[in-house]
Parts: structure tokens; C-alpha cells; sequence
């Protein structure tokens, strides 16, 4: 159990919840749900249970470094491309 709970896997859990909503927004409220499902398909790789599962069936792991350059992309493109489309703030706002 101990094992388990490692520095790479708290980090993998950490950015899995942190890219799982950006996914979510884009997938229902964002003015691009193709973004916003990869955003999720990409989301559930970097849960730990997930890629036990994977390993487990396909025989297949996406190793860490992968990954990392992965979520480096993500956080770029959500950055610099404003993924999560700005129509949806005043609504959020004003719902309140």
C-alpha cells in the first residue's frame, strides 16, 4: 500500500482534477466540445487506477515522461489558446 503512493502518483491525481474541469467547461459550456472531450479522454490517462487498468488489460502504460510532456502541452494550449471560451463567465456571473 505504501507503494502506492508515491510522488508521481500524487502528481498524476493532481493533474488529472485540475484538467478533468477544464474538460468538463469546454465539453458543456465552451464554444469547442471537441477540445473539451479530449481534454477528458486526456484527463482519465493520468488517474492512477486508469492506468492500472491499462496496464492490466492491453498490457500498455504511458510512461511518465509522456505524460509530463503531455500536461507541459495541455497547459500550454489552455494557456496561450484560452481553451475555455470567455462566453461563459458572464453567465456563470450573473446566475449568481
Amino acid at each position: 500500500m505504501a507503494d502506492s503512493f508515491n510522488i508521481a502518483s500524487i502528481v498524476s491525481w493532481i493533474f488529472a482534477v485540475f484538467v478533468l474541469p477544464i474538460g468538463l467547461l469546454n465539453l458543456f459550456r465552451g464554444n469547442d466540445p471537441g477540445l473539451g472531450m479530449t481534454y477528458v479522454a486526456i484527463a482519465v490517462i493520468y488517474f492512477p487506477p486508469v492506468n492500472i487498468l491499462m496496464k492490466d488489460l492491453f498490457r500498455f502504460s504511458i510512461s511518465y515522461y509522456i505524460k509530463v510532456i503531455l500536461g507541459l502541452i495541455l497547459i500550454w494550449v489552455t494557456l496561450a489558446g484560452r481553451t475555455i471560451a470567455e462566453g461563459y463567465y458572464p453567465k456563470i456571473i450573473d446566475s449568481l
